[in-house]
């Protein structure tokens, strides 16, 4: 449908039926969603809500409504949508079963059209942040199919609008264009060189803009806000060309990437202007509002100082030469064609960025802010110069500055760290357990650091730190309960952990673990300080090998310590105790201790997994479970009973739950393990039967909606296949559903499914031959 052709009467309609969509009427509210769930039915759709969203008059919600439309009905209708084998996906509205009311049809060519012409007109024009993103997002769905060859002209539209930079009046144009160049650049971010012809192209048409505009815009005169917000979206331009590949020159005559080395590896001095850019960013000031200085008015509060654009400016500067150190800087540990490329950097470029890194990491020594994300990357860059010669020699003379004053302060906890123990300790229990706090979290980087300066320049390091630790633990002992610096202990233990490693391998640091356990540790299992418990079960998992010199009293006591933690009235603590204890139990002549109260430990692990899922603690209990297995028997049904349910909790706690996830696997691991302990007594396996085959159905039946559970549930089946000298009639149930998986999503796990199917058939033919499948 022609723009001409839709009415105003059409968008009028439409208008209303987004608006009604807000009603808190449900019978005003139900037909509205069902007009709208309707609309990539319709010719013209996308035309009439693309001129719903651009119209300023509109009520914000509902030209918000319309740019989310706009951009699901592209994403969804722009070209049939396949799966990675090349098979046709189902709709994004399907329900449970993958089936929808009609297959969204593909958007008219007349449509695509007048989407294209008019989308980025639009966009250039948009003031409003969220609008503005969607439309971007639009033109990332769209360009993924069409650009370059069916949108030949989006290019010399953004980069124009990039050309009027000069004119202040064009800075929202110009911001609005260097957005949609990003996410057209996002695009081949993670393409191989082979697919990145298009980006290339981009680079060598829209570099020579961009460069004296960032130039421009990270001068020390430049102070707007909108001069932050471009100059972060040059540098994500710049991060999204070079995080894997430096551009490469000109396409081959046929459009096909030129895989020849990059210009910058053959000369690398052309990078210098861009490392000038990210220089300038990192050292510029950023005064307090109070100050009065340029920039004005950076915010005081945490968030929304994380998101004001001159700290988003430094953050998009540390992680490009972090990158780029991380790439290139390294020569040993560089491909064969960026040697030469490496080693400039490693000699020129990395020790250029030392000032201006340490400068930034003095901020908060200093009293000043900076933000989380620029302080761990930051320290990333320090971590990797401390590995390299040149860059270390210039380094060490900050060292005692950088791991004293930075680093030590970073691993401290902080006030909310302590306000989330003692208020929300769920939260604190899944942040100190995330496995992304290595991207995001000073501490982590920070601990990453101390351990590298000791791994690589121990012998300026290791002699000084150790002193620094252990001062700080002896003054903590000498000072009155009162006036103890209980944070700072605790920093002090999570240094000794982290350089475990190195301590237990050589035997004059092993021999003063001993006392550093009876004398810093052991107390700590009874302090009226929840995080110093926490810390000192955590220290148990760190030094569980270190060795005892006495006649075995200290093992049996610190075990007796961490077993009273399991019940400890904070639950950090009791999740770092349960996850000790895996340690502890493998230590020589622990069993004589653990082995009487093994049903009491039982039972406070099974009382720990009710009250929220972690992996570890599972992994933990599947220790107990293989090391004792002997001992297991009078349990083996509790345990299955109690982790059956378990792993039904864990899977109902919904998608976004990786804890409980992850905590799901672990306990069908746990599972196999006493299936495994049992297969001398088969016929306790009939038993577990009414708790594991409902199980097993529910991840073999729901059309792959458990998929990684499907290994775990196989081996499960195994087991009760092949013990047991004849199948249950129910276990049966699991026949077809292994044939339905094999033939519609589980086809890889063939060889898993091979010893279930054989022990069927050959356990019981007859059956085999004469049932029939539902």
């Amino acid at each position: 449908m022609t723009e001409e052709q839709i009415t105003m009467n059409q968008v009028e309609a439409l208008h209303v039926a987004l608006q009604q969509s807000f009603s808190p009427d449900q019978n005003v509210r139900d037909p509205a969603e069902a007009t709208i769930k309707n609309l990539k039915f319709i010719p013209g759709a996308t035309q009439m809500l693309l001129h719903i969203t651009e119209e300023k008059q509109v009520q914000y919600e509902v030209r918000q409504a319309a740019a989310i439309q706009l951009k699901n009905i592209c994403r969804e209708c722009w070209v049939e949508r396949v799966s990675f084998s090349g098979l046709p996906l189902p709709p994004v509205d399907a329900d449970e079963s993958g089936a929808a009311s009609k297959k969204p049809p593909l958007l008219l060519e007349e449509d695509k059209t007048a989407v294209k012409k008019k989308l980025v007109v639009c966009l250039l024009a948009e003031p409003d942040k969220s609008i503005r993103d969607l439309m971007a997002e639009t033109v990332h769905c769209i360009a993924i199919h069409d650009f370059p060859t069916s949108w030949p002209d989006l290019l010399p539209l953004l980069l124009h609008a990039i050309s009027q930079n000069a004119d202040p009046s064009q800075a929202l144009r110009v911001h609005n264009a260097l957005l949609a160049l990003r996410k057209v650049c996002k695009r081949y971010e993670y393409k191989s060189r082979e697919q990145r012809g298009p980006l290339n192209e981009i680079v060598i048409q829209s570099f020579p803009l961009l460069l004296p505009l960032a130039q421009r815009l990270s001068g020390p005169e430049e102070h707007s806000l909108e001069g932050a917000l471009m100059l972060k979206q040059v540098l994500k331009i710049f991060w999204s060309s070079t995080q894997f590949y430096l551009p490469s020159g000109p396409n081959n005559s046929d459009g096909t990437a030129n895989i020849a080395p990059s210009p910058a590896l053959a000369n690398p001095e052309t990078m210098q202007p861009w490392f000038d850019i990210l220089r300038a960013a990192l050292v510029k000031p950023l005064p307090e509002a109070s100050e009065g200085l340029e920039p004005r008015n950076q915010p005081t509060s945490k968030e929304e100082r994380n998101a004001w654009p001159w700290w988003k400016v430094k953050k998009w500067a540390a992680q490009i030469i972090t990158r780029l150190f991380s790439r290139y800087g390294i020569p040993n540990y560089a491909e064969d064609e960026v040697k030469e490329f490496a080693q400039h950097f490693s000699q020129n470029v990395a020790p250029q960025f030392l000032g201006p890194i340490c400068e930034t990491l003095n901020l908060r020594p200093s009293g000043r802010f900076c933000t989380d994300r620029v302080v761990h990357l930051c320290l990333n860059f320090v971590d990797l110069a401390v590995e390299l010669a040149p860059t270390y020699k210039l380094l060490k003379p900050h060292m005692d500055f950088l791991l004293y004053k930075v680093c030590f302060p970073a691993m401290c906890l902080t006030e909310e760290d302590i306000e989330e123990f003692e208020n929300d300790p769920h939260e604190f229990v899944h942040k100190q357990n995330s496995p992304l706090s290595d991207f995001y979290d000073p501490r982590m980087s920070a601990i990453t650091l101390v351990t590298s300066a000791v791994k690589y320049r121990g012998q300026d390091t290791m002699q000084p730190l150790l002193g620094f630790l252990t001062e700080i633990l002896q003054r903590y002992n000498a000072t009155e309960e009162a006036n103890r610096n209980h944070i700072e202990k605790d920093c002090a233990l999570l240094v000794f952990g982290s350089l475990a490693e190195v301590l237990l391998a050589k035997k004059k640091y092993a021999a003063e673990l001993e006392g550093l356990m009876v004398s810093s540790v052991f107390p700590d299992f009874n302090s009226p300080v929840g995080f110093l418990r926490c810390r000192a079960c955590w220290m148990v998992q760190r030094f569980s090998e270190a060795p005892w010199s006495d006649d075995g009293t200290h093992l049996r006591n610190l075990i007796q310590l961490v077993l009273q933690r399991l019940s400890d009235p904070a639950l950090p603590v009791q999740i770092e105790a349960s996850k000790a204890l895996r340690y502890l139990i493998e230590v020589e002549g622990a069993d004589v201790t653990l082995l009487p109260v093994l049903p009491q430990i039982l039972n406070e692990y099974f009382r720990i997994m009710n009250e929220i899922g972690n992996d570890e603690v599972v992994a933990a209990l599947q220790v107990i479970i293989d090391t004792f297995g002997e001992h297991i028997e009078p349990h083996a049904i509790a345990l299955v009973t109690q982790l059956s349910t378990a792993f039904k909790n864990y899977v109902g706690a919904g998608e976004d739950d990786d804890d409980a996830a992850m905590a799901a696997a672990q306990c069908l691991e746990c599972i196999n393990t006493v299936l495994k302990g049992m297969c001398e007594r088969p016929e306790m396996y009939r038993t577990m039967e009414p708790h594991l085959i409902p199980l097993i159905l529910q991840i073999l039946g729901n059309d792959g909606e458990y998929l990684e559970y499907v290994e775990f549930a196989l081996d499960a089946l195994t087991f009760l296949t092949y013990f047991p000298p004849q199948i249950s009639p129910q276990l049966w149930d699991a026949f077809p559903l292994l044939y339905n998986a094999f033939d519609k999503w589980a086809f890889d796990y063939l060889m898993l499914m091979t010893p279930p199917l054989n022990n069927f058939i050959a356990k019981d033919p007859n059956h085999f031959l004469n049932a029939t499948a539902n």
